[in-house]
């Protein structure tokens, strides 16, 4: 399992949300490409970088800052936040981004995830967010009648290399991860699923390792995005790394 350390980019700073609200905002530091240094050398192995302005906006608002991580670091990187369309995730992926990840795009056209993924072979994530299980787009701002499974079934076939999967509920809030719904998730399909959303612990880590997988279907739980509780040091991540790590 990997733990991937999360870098969320609002006005060209890192910020942590409350809930994915862009109003509720903390910010940890002007300077990304510093930020992003400090968990690769804290045994970061990926980082997780999502342009918020640019979820909202649907289009890349924050390339400078991403630019800066990417020129800061040597480990890959995932991003997410306004891509929508075959020539934005070209062009991140030519940047040197190694993965993109397709959020609202993936509910509205998944047709565009597939051809993505053909030509794009490994490269390519979908995030679903959730709030009581619905899906949540365009930067969680609105709440579809679409489930998480279903959406996730969509993809089955299509070659994504991983599901993002986040409980908008728990974000920000450490109130400890939803395992049971990202357990059912990755129990449903055979497209491998990160956990993202209320991280608050050590207790979160061991206990996604302990219900990782993989499962009859050939799903597993294959990672673990952790933002705020690394950030207000109640998760040492250096020592969660290593007990990821075995």
């Amino acid at each position: 399992m990997i733990l991937i350390p999360a870098i969320d980019l609002k006005d060209g700073r890192c910020v942590r949300l409350f809930q994915g609200d862009m109003a509720q905002d903390t910010v940890y530091s002007n300077d990304p490409g510093a930020m992003a240094r400090r968990w690769q050398d804290e045994g970061g192995e990926r980082l997780h970088v999502v342009d918020l302005n640019g979820a909202f906006a649907g289009e890349r608002v924050n390339a400078q800052a991403v630019l800066a991580i990417l020129n800061a670091v040597t480990i890959p990187i995932q991003l997410g936040g306004g891509i929508r369309d075959l020539q934005t995730i070209e062009s991140a992926l030519e940047s040197g981004i190694f993965r993109v990840i397709l959020g609202t795009i993936a509910c509205r056209d998944p047709q565009l995830v597939r051809d993505a993924c053909r030509l794009f072979p490994g490269r390519v994530s979908v995030g679903i967010d959730a709030r009581d299980g619905k899906v949540a787009i365009q930067g969680w701002s609105e709440v579809t009648d679409l489930d998480a499974v279903t959406l996730a079934h969509r993809f089955e076939d299509a070659g994504v290399a991983e599901i993002i999967f986040t409980d908008i509920s728990r974000d920000g809030a450490l109130t400890g991860a939803n395992l049971p719904a990202t357990k059912a998730l990755a129990q449903a399909i055979s497209i491998p699923v990160i956990l993202s959303g209320g991280v608050a612990g050590m207790a979160d880590i061991e206990q996604a390792m302990a219900n990782a997988g993989p499962f009859p279907g050939g799903g597993c739980i294959s990672g673990v995005i952790t933002g705020k509780a690394i950030y207000d040091g109640r998760l040492d991540f250096r020592l969660a790394v290593r007990l990821t790590r075995g």
